[in-house]
């Protein structure tokens, strides 16, 4: 107001305004960290996800790799129920890395 004169000295109006700024600092600080925190989560979801599929890729692999690679001699033709079981194992390891999980729910 024009005209009136304050009761603060030029010492003690510096002092409100560097405290007021340091709250307005601070704020923009808890702000910035909280962001931050954000982006660190979004990004170990990320990884988790990516390691989940790598995981199943190298399980798909390596499952289609044991029932494709030729054998190194040949040997007697195998029973089919040989054949029956592997392929059971096969479609196991494959169930148990595609099947939905509860703690994939969760996440």
């Amino acid at each position: 107001m024009p005209g009136k004169t304050s009761s603060l000295t030029p010492l003690e109006s510096r002092k409100q305004l560097l405290l007021a700024e340091s709250e307005l600092n601070r704020a923009q600080m808890v702000q910035e960290w909280q962001t931050m925190a954000g982006e660190v989560r979004a990004l170990v979801h990320h990884a988790r996800t990516l390691s989940y599929l790598a995981a199943a890729a190298v399980t798909v692999f390596t499952g289609l790799r044991s029932v494709v690679t030729p054998k190194a001699k040949p040997a007697a033709k195998g029973s089919w129920m040989q054949t029956i079981l592997k392929g059971a194992g096969l479609l196991a390891t494959l169930w148990k890395v595609f099947a939905p999980s509860d703690t994939a729910a969760k996440k």
